[in-house]
């Protein structure tokens, strides 16, 4: 989309009535045994089948579980990666106030079709566990929180990761399947679930960064992919404590992903309130941010008049992992303070104020 949005409408009411929002609530297969993608649409919660045997080409499949730590001064990632001809896992901490990298180690392995396999979905329970070279890694999911732990040497020290975080009960995500135009067997399955208070601790040789549920929260990003060689995408994403008048504590988030594939069964737009999912339209931004306006203020807007937000900027995170030209992930994610205002499917408006969240650019290539 550019400055302009493909599709406007006068007010939500229209928009809830003449936009397309393909909903699934049963279990539904997401490929047939050619490839052929079978869902279009999205879920609260991930109720596509996952058969990965059939996706084709097989050595375009991709498959990942990446997990993003941050309370808004310090940022961790941690990720596992199989993109069928081999992957990496790796594990990060960036300290956004003095905008600087403390510690990113990686480890990439080759061959990754029959091995490393990772869970078919994401939000149930589940367990996955790899050592990789000198790396190794733990991901355990229960229905009511979720532990990671991740351990490699870096130089001379050691890195070692140790992260809970709260399910609360019924909490619900965005899960969304996006095909691509004229292409049968493409597709873009991902479950992005936030609003997880999480604790734990960062180690870095004698550093030790501790992180709290008082102002932490995890985003897990779950794909299931076979995708075109190049893509661009925006991705952004928070959550936050917010208090009503009574002084109650609430768990607000939000998940704005656009400009990937076939978007005329769904959007991955979606707030969340007190784990809840309240589906938005389709949204962008009015000033496009390439090449030299990241660290400019991004005023966002959506279809529906229901996501009225501004970051501005403090730390444009910006990474290019290059091999060759030939595989790319050149990203700015940017960092900043959100304010301004949401409108819950009830018509509840939510006044925001200096959340902390972020939006990042891709161009990829792999």
């Amino acid at each position: 989309m550019s400055a302009e949005m493909k599709r406007t409408y006068k007010n939500y009411t229209e928009w809830k009535e003449k936009s397309k929002q393909t909903e699934y609530t049963e279990k539904t297969p997401l490929l047939a045994s050619d490839g052929t993608l079978l869902a279009k649409g999205w879920a609260r919660k991930n109720v596509f089948d996952y058969e990965r045997s059939f996706s084709k080409p097989n050595k375009r499949k991709k498959e990942w579980d990446f997990y993003q730590i941050s309370n808004g001064k310090y940022m961790v990632q941690i990720n596992f990666a199989n993109i069928s001809i081999g992957g990496y896992v790796n594990a990060k901490i960036v300290d956004l106030e003095n905008q600087k990298t403390i510690a990113d180690v990686m480890q990439i392995f080759l061959g990754g079709d029959k091995k490393y396999i990772l869970p078919a979905k994401g939000d149930t329970p589940n367990f996955f566990s790899a050592k990789v070279g000198k790396a190794e890694c733990v991901f355990d999911t229960k229905e009511t929180l979720r532990t990671l732990y991740f351990k490699m040497p870096l130089k001379d020290k050691i890195v070692e990761c140790n992260f809970t975080m709260d399910i609360m009960p019924g909490l619900e995500n965005i899960t969304t399947v996006l095909p691509f135009e004229n292409l049968p067997t493409k597709y873009f399955m991902t479950t992005k679930q936030n609003c997880m208070p999480c604790e734990g601790t960062f180690k870095y040789g004698d550093e030790v960064y501790e992180f709290t549920k008082d102002d932490t929260f995890a985003y897990l990003d779950w794909g299931r992919v076979n995708t075109p060689y190049k893509m661009v995408w925006y991705w952004g994403n928070g959550s936050t404590y917010l208090y009503d008048e009574n002084g109650e504590k609430h768990i607000f988030g939000f998940e704005i992903t656009w400009a990937i594939g076939d978007e005329s069964n769904a959007t991955e737009t979606c707030l969340f309130y007190d784990g809840k999912a309240h589906k938005i339209g389709a949204v962008d931004v009015k000033t496009f941010p390439k090449p030299d306006k990241f660290t400019e203020p991004w005023e966002f807007m959506s279809e529906d008049g229901r996501f009225n937000l501004t970051m501005t900027p403090f730390y444009d995170y910006h990474t290019d992992l290059n091999v060759l030209d030939l595989a790319r992930m050149h990203a700015h994610q940017v960092h900043g303070k959100w304010n301004g205002n949401v409108i819950l499917d009830d018509g509840t408006k939510l006044e925001i104020k200096d959340m902390y969240a972020f939006c990042e650019y891709v161009e990829n290539k792999w």
